[in-house]
């Protein structure tokens, strides 16, 4: 019959915890939060095998047993509570997890208080973290708020059985405790856990490895479409997006107009205030954007201090409302953010219609063309003002 050394599970489980631990940090970076949260949970876990393993080379039941334990309990709970928040970033929600962190809690008070009774301790120590992970379990099953991988199934899986040993094991010792006197007690369900604790560590890094590969590729993605100073989008992504919202006015003949904007005297900006106060005139600048457009309404850093936006379903009323709507935003904001009055000065180009056919039949390209003239006029005139194109 096979035989299963308990105590030799558990230190190999705990030497790759270490492993890990050490090595997470190194292959994920520590630039982002979820990144962070996972290697500190991984951390925290080995650190509290490594207290248990400690303990049980103390004294049963002396004091230095006792204060092993607890800081045992509570790295391996508050592990797993870092773990559950980098989990819901992964999921592209708020990195909340008040119940775990309860139980976290509840389950070291518990366990502190009722050391001294073998039976209380082990049914309340296994029980309780078997709850907790139950609470990550059911969240990793709510729809992500974001495209994922199936990281999260992997998760699901190894938790799901950590959780149903750890039920058993809190049994075990509670209402059988002569069958299971000590932590490396060669129960069946004991040599279970050592098994599955020791696979089901392995599936959990390459779940979270996952989770953290598909966080970086949404992040290159984002780079790869999003000015890096202001967050609105860069000139390749809006001209694609832009030709295919085009291309859908024109199938439904809705109108569209493009407005181009230029900030006043930036360069002045810049060298009376510091480049510093220059992006931050430019953020503004984009945050009042965002706080005038509409949902089908897309705006881009062009270039420079230059923006660009397409409007959907707006004819050329609509635009010098936007226009309007906006100026009234800076008058609002920009003094008081900035310390001075922040303008600009656009051109405004319109779908034109094809003179042969009567129906509207443009380019996005045509369209910043005639938006750049009518730019270049507003300049002429003063800066400050907006101009529309129309044909000579």
């Amino acid at each position: 019959m096979l035989r299963i050394d308990v105590s030799s599970l558990f230190m190999t489980m705990t030497l790759n915890l270490l492993i890990m631990a050490v090595a997470l940090p190194y292959f994920m970076g520590r630039e982002n939060r979820a990144a962070r949260y996972a290697q500190t949970g991984i951390m925290l876990q080995t650190a509290g095998w490594i207290f248990l393993l400690l303990s049980s080379t103390c004294q049963r039941g002396g004091w230095a047993d006792q204060l092993l334990s607890i800081l045992a309990m509570a790295s391996v709970s508050s592990g797993m509570v870092f773990n559950a928040m980098a989990f819901e970033l992964w999921c592209g929600r708020k990195p909340t997890a008040y119940v775990p962190a309860i139980i976290a809690v509840l389950m070291t008070t518990g366990y502190g208080i009722g050391f001294s009774h073998y039976a209380f301790r082990v049914g309340w120590s296994n029980g309780l973290l078997a709850l907790q992970i139950a609470t990550v379990i059911v969240s990793l099953c709510r729809t992500p708020q974001i495209p994922i991988g199936r990281w999260r199934w992997l998760l699901v899986i190894s938790l799901s059985v950590q959780m149903v040993v750890l039920a058993l094991r809190g049994v075990l010792g509670a209402f059988y405790t002569a069958e299971f006197p000590n932590f490396y007690a060669p129960h069946l369900v004991n040599q279970i856990f050592a098994l599955s604790s020791n696979a089901m560590m392995v599936l959990s890094v390459v779940a979270i490895l996952l989770a953290h590969r598909d966080e970086m590729a949404r992040e290159l993605e984002r780079l790869a479409t999003q000015d890096g100073l202001t967050g609105a989008l860069n000139r390749r992504a809006w001209l694609l997006q832009s030709r295919i919202d085009l291309a859908s006015s024109l199938r439904y003949r809705q109108p569209v107009g493009v407005l181009m904007l230029d900030l006043d005297y930036f360069k002045q900006i810049n060298d009376t205030h510091g480049h510093a106060v220059g992006d931050r005139a430019l953020q503004l600048f984009v945050t009042g954007l965002r706080a005038v457009s509409r949902a089908g309404d897309l705006f881009c850093r062009y270039g420079g201090e230059e923006f660009c936006v397409l409007l959907n379903c707006a004819d050329l009323a609509a635009v010098k409302a936007y226009d309007e709507r906006l100026r009234l935003w800076l008058q609002q904001h920009s003094a008081g953010e900035l310390g001075f009055a922040l303008s600009y000065s656009a051109g405004i180009a319109m779908c034109q219609r094809d003179v042969n056919t009567g129906i509207e039949s443009d380019t996005i390209e045509s369209m910043l063309q005639r938006a750049d003239i009518a730019l270049y006029q507003a300049k002429s005139h003063g800066r400050g003002c907006t101009l529309a194109w129309y044909p000579v």
